[in-house]
């Protein structure tokens, strides 16, 4: 990533951080400025520094700033699962391998491609969306208001007007949407249930990894309770208080119980269950409850784990009886 280097200079003495940076990069949103400055995208002096820092005359400032390249958004024919829609809102059902918006090595076969071909123009996303989604406005985000992993399937909700982007956001950014996932993980939980309270960042290291080791910390809560062990693995639900990039499999990874299929965060443990490959992180945002953004009624969304996750969990299942029988025959 190309690196961007300003000096402070006496004119500028005791001027916010943020507003610093956007009176020299204007192009970039106050809101993104924020989040870089919490990712550890942007430094003072080699340091993370909080947005309201006041610059001082000698200050280096550099920016990590990724290569923008504009390209048109093209509407394609890609199927949707729609699980509901109205003239507001779509909740739709995220097949894993999906990209949610074009970015570099993506630019087409994305969702938002896809959201253009079957309901046209939708609103450009806000300047910095909830859960830590990078909101650069514009075409390519039309209509997201959170986000998902690639390998990552389940609900999601799309906005349809930009009153409705606005509200939706603020429902996430308030806490009031409530998020639960299925998440399959390494090794046997003992405890029935817990929270993951640990911070989370830009790895110190590993600028492209997420991780609780870092300079830049931010607030990280998870909740999870178990619903199946098996000899191996856990089948767990999780619910996150908080919305940060990779939350889950950062936290479990910490944890020492890493989502199976996690070839980023699970060191390649458990990628492969008797004979069936695990060939991406079994990971599946199985609800999402919210208010109507018009009617403000509470709404639940949710969809079963997609075919290729329940087919690990009856394999971990027959392999867990196995052994349960193989060990009373033995007594």
């Amino acid at each position: 990533m190309p690196y961007t280097t300003f000096t402070v200079t006496e004119s500028h003495r005791g001027k916010r951080l943020d507003l610093f940076i956007q009176h020299h990069d204007a192009h970039i949103s106050r809101n993104r400025i924020q989040a870089m400055l919490a990712d550890g995208l942007a430094l003072v002096n080699g340091k993370p520094e909080k947005p309201g820092y006041k610059v001082k005359p000698g200050d280096v400032i550099t920016l990590e700033l990724p290569e923008r390249i504009i390209r048109e958004v093209l509407p394609e024919n890609i199927p949707l699962h729609v699980v509901y829609e109205d003239d507001a809102m779509v909740v739709l059902n995220k097949p894993a391998g999906l990209v949610v918006h074009p970015a570099p090595g993506n630019y087409t076969g994305t969702l938002v491609n896809a959201l253009l071909f079957h309901y046209g123009s939708l609103p450009a996303a806000l300047g910095s969306g909830p859960d830590d989604e990078e909101g650069e406005g514009g075409r390519e985000r039309a209509g997201i208001v959170h986000r998902l992993d690639k390998d990552t399937s389940g609900i999601m909700v799309v906005a349809r007007t930009p009153e409705v982007l606005r509200t939706l956001s603020a429902q996430f950014k308030a806490r009031i949407v409530q998020k639960k996932y299925l998440a399959l993980v390494a090794g046997v939980i003992k405890k029935g249930s817990g929270t993951i309270e640990a911070a989370i960042g830009r790895h110190v290291k590993e600028r492209k990894k997420i991780s609780v080791h870092t300079a830049s910390p931010r607030e990280a809560i998870t909740l999870f309770r178990v619903m199946e062990r098996y000899r191996i693995a856990t089948l767990v639900e999780v619910e996150i208080k908080t919305g940060r990039t990779h939350q889950i499999r950062v936290h479990m990874s910490h944890l020492g119980h890493p989502v199976l299929g996690d070839r980023t965060y699970g060191n390649d443990r458990l990628l492969k269950i008797g004979d069936l490959m695990i060939d991406r992180q079994m990971l599946h945002a199985e609800s999402l409850s919210l208010r109507h953004p018009i009617s403000g009624h509470p709404m639940t969304f949710s969809a079963p784990p997609p075919a290729d996750m329940q087919a690990v969990i009856n394999a971990l299942r027959v392999m867990s009886r196995d052994r349960s029988r193989s060990g009373n025959e033995q007594e």
